[in-house]
């Protein structure tokens, strides 16, 4: 299975951390070795010492499709989940000065948090998902999915052109604004309309 991230999806985010609004969804991959498995603490790695948490609504793809038509896009996933792309702000920061690609930055072991999956059937609206992240009690990030630059079927359509879709893949549609460092002990929780799909202890 593949992980299909997209970065730079919600404007608030993009002013925080003061990068240009693109003019296309910016699309990045993690392999499948990124997924933290399921109730394991998040280790930092050594490389870094600046590790933000990115809280992100997640798609499950469950049909195979290529040059997939944005009303057609529907079809193609009945879950819809939380998770987090952790990142190495730090080492993403010097490879975006020498521009150079990210994965070192978003791919590294562990960096994907996937949560539960909910079935998208019990939701009025793809376009209207009030999701959070909480450290340690606190809620950090909060977003909507109608805040979206791209909305769900817009970057399913997006993806299907340079990448065939297949049953399994995990597509990460963007982070809100509130992206900030994680330390030892903390303690992220994630909630997708009122309900906890994900708790991940950092050490």
């Amino acid at each position: 299975m593949k992980i299909i991230c997209v970065g730079r999806n919600y404007a608030k985010h993009i002013e925080e951390l003061q990068n240009e609004r693109p003019a296309e969804p910016v699309i990045f991959l993690k392999p499948d070795t990124a997924i933290l498995p399921k109730n394991f603490p998040f280790f930092l790695p050594e490389f870094s010492n600046d590790i933000h948490h990115e809280v992100e609504i997640l798609v499950k793809i469950n049909r195979v499709g290529k040059h997939i038509e944005p009303k057609f896009a529907h079809k193609y996933y009945e879950e819809i989940g939380l998770g987090i792309d952790f990142t190495a702000r730090d080492v993403q920061a010097d490879l975006k000065e020498k521009g150079l690609p990210w994965e070192k930055a978003k791919a590294f072991d562990g960096s994907a948090v996937i949560g539960e999956f909910l079935p998208k059937s019990q939701f009025n609206s793809m376009e209207n998902l009030t999701f959070e992240l909480t450290n340690n009690g606190k809620s950090v990030q909060i977003g909507n999915t109608n805040q979206m630059l791209w909305k769900i079927d817009e970057l399913i359509s997006y993806v299907s052109q340079y990448f065939t879709l297949k049953i399994g893949d995990i597509i990460f549609t963007g982070t809100p604004e509130g992206v900030a460092k994680v330390n030892p002990d903390d303690i992220l929780e994630g909630y997708l309309d009122g309900h906890k799909l994900f708790r991940i202890q950092v050490k």
